[in-house]
């Protein structure tokens, strides 16, 4: 049987006493969901803040209001100061953030885009991702993405 992300991120975790959390926004908790059906995720796993609105990315993230003006709730920047934020808060060696648009257009960005941030030992890196998979879908396929990039970060920093 074919190994799962959330299975591949808890083999590159656990027993090593590296920890993982997660900032959500659009993916709305399906990245901790994932996580969390791995038995023994506790082990790792720290938590995850679910920051749907812009108050709580600031109030709680510590995501620079400036940086929202400046570039847009989906962005890069902001999906990297959520990153560093959760890790901050949570003091976990890794996380994984994402914000985009699961459903409609900002105007700017298309439904159906997510910028996700990873953040770690090795500094903090974004991408951004694209699918047209109705709300549902997205979301799905934001979460399993996100997991991947994560899971390629802590692979490539193996003595973090």
């Amino acid at each position: 049987m074919k190994e799962t992300i959330q299975e591949r991120i808890a083999r590159l975790l656990k027993g090593s006493g590296r920890t993982l959390s997660a900032a959500e926004s659009c993916t709305g908790g399906q990245i901790s969901h994932l996580i969390t059906t791995v038995s023994g995720s506790s082990g790792y796993y720290l938590g995850s803040v679910t920051s749907y609105a812009v108050a709580v990315k600031e109030k709680v993230l510590g995501v620079p209001p400036a940086v929202i003006r400046e570039h847009g709730v989906v962005s890069g920047e902001v999906a990297a100061a959520m990153a560093e934020g959760v890790r901050r808060l949570t003091g976990s060696t890794f996380s994984v953030a994402t914000t985009g648009l699961a459903e409609g257009s900002d105007g700017v960005h298309p439904e159906g885009t997510v910028w996700m941030g990873v953040s770690g030992p090795g500094g903090t890196v974004t991408r951004k991702y694209h699918c047209d998979l109705g709300r549902k879908g997205n979301i799905r396929r934001f979460a399993t993405v996100a997991l991947h990039f994560l899971a390629s970060y802590i692979a490539k920093n193996p003595n973090s």
